[in-house]
C-alpha cells in the first residue's frame, strides 16, 4: 500500500505540555482520511507540522514520499478552519490570483477556475466575497485548495461553523474532490466523518488511540443492541432483562430500555414473552446500530 502521509514519533511540546506525543500516522493514497479528536486533542497542531507551519519537537514526517520540506508544497492543497479572503474580490478573481501564485499558464488557469467554480456550486456568482455566506466561503476555500491540482488536500474543521445546508453543500463537494486526490479531513463532527470518510485516525490528548477503516471500527467495536418501548412501568422488565444470560448491558433512557446482547436471536425470541409476564404492552422492539460516536466516546474515555 502506498502512503501519502507517514509520521514516526511525531511530537510537539509547548513548555511542559505535549500537544502531540509520538504520533505515528499512515494515510493511504486515494483515501478520505478522517482525523478525529475532541477540541484540544492536537489535530490543528499536527496539520501545521505536516504543512511545515510549525516545527516538530521530535519525530519524522514524510509527505508524498518526501521528507518534510518545502519541495512538496506545490503538490498539496490546504483549507484552514477559517479561510480568509480579500472581501473586495469576486470568486473568479480570487481563484485567478491563487492560480497565478502557482505560475499556472493563463489558458490552463482559466479552465481550472471555471471547472472548480462549477464543482463548488459558485459558477456564475458575481457577488463580491465580502457578501458570501459562510458556506460559500468554505466552498471557495475548497476551490482555492484545488487550483494547483494537488495530490493531497488538508482540511481543518471545514464544516464546524456551518448551518445544516452549508454542511451538506461542503460535504457533497468533498465527496467529489475525493475522486481527484487524497483528502485529510480533520474534524470533531462524527456524522460528517461517517458520511465521507473511509478511514479514520482518532487522536486524544495528543496521542493516536486508533487508526482503522470505518468498516473495521464497526466490526471491532460494534455491539448488538435492541431498543424496547413498552406500555406501563418498564422497571420490572429491565430487572428481568438483567438476569438473562444473553443480556450484556441494560439501561433505561426516558421511556426506552436499551439492551446490548450476546445472542440477538435469543433476545428477540425471549423479550416478547418477558414483556407479557410483566403484564406490559410491547410498543416497539427494534435493533440499534452502534454509531461512530458510540465507538469514539468509548475509545477516548478508556
Amino acid at each position: 500500500m502506498e502512503y501519502v502521509i507517514e509520521t514516526e514519533n511525531l511530537s510537539r511540546r509547548f513548555g511542559k505540555v505535549a500537544a502531540v506525543n509520538k504520533l505515528g500516522l499512515r494515510v493511504p493514497r486515494g483515501s478520505v482520511f478522517g482525523f478525529l479528536g475532541p477540541n484540544g486533542a492536537g489535530k490543528t497542531t499536527t496539520i501545521k507540522m505536516l504543512l511545515g507551519l510549525t516545527k516538530p519537537s521530535a519525530g519524522t514526517i514524510r509527505i508524498l514520499g518526501q521528507p518534510a520540506s518545502r519541495n512538496y508544497l506545490n503538490r498539496i492543497g490546504y483549507l484552514p478552519d477559517v479561510p480568509n479572503f480579500y472581501s473586495w474580490m469576486r470568486g473568479e478573481e480570487f481563484l485567478t490570483f491563487a492560480g497565478q501564485l502557482f505560475s499556472i499558464p493563463p489558458k490552463e488557469l482559466k479552465k481550472r477556475r471555471e471547472d472548480l467554480l462549477a464543482l463548488t456550486g459558485l459558477e456564475g456568482v458575481k457577488t463580491k466575497i465580502g457578501g458570501y455566506s459562510r458556506g460559500m466561503k468554505q466552498r471557495l476555500g475548497l476551490a482555492q485548495a484545488l487550483i494547483n491540482e494537488p495530490e493531497l488536500v488538508f482540511m481543518d474543521e471545514p464544516t464546524s461553523a456551518l448551518d445544516p445546508i452549508g454542511r451538506k453543500e461542503v460535504l457533497e463537494t468533498i465527496s467529489q474532490i475525493a475522486q481527484r486526490c487524497t483528502v485529510f479531513f480533520s474534524t470533531h463532527i462524527l456524522t460528517d466523518v461517517e458520511r465521507v470518510c473511509d478511514r479514520v485516525g482518532i487522536l486524544n490528548r495528543g496521542e493516536l488511540v486508533m487508526e482503522e477503516t470505518i468498516a473495521g471500527l464497526h466490526q471491532r467495536f460494534g455491539k448488538k443492541a435492541l431498543r424496547l418501548v413498552v406500555a406501563g412501568d418498564p422497571g420490572p422488565l429491565a430487572a428481568g432483562l438483567v438476569k438473562k444470560t444473553w443480556a450484556q448491558e441494560v439501561r433505561r433512557e426516558n421511556d426506552s430500555i436499551y439492551c446490548t446482547v450476546f445472542d440477538l436471536a435469543a433476545a428477540q425470541r425471549d423479550i416478547p414473552l418477558l414483556v407479557s409476564q410483566c403484564s406490559l404492552g410491547l410498543v416497539r422492539l427494534e435493533p440499534v446500530e452502534t454509531t461512530l460516536e458510540d465507538i469514539f466516546v468509548r475509545l477516548v474515555k478508556s
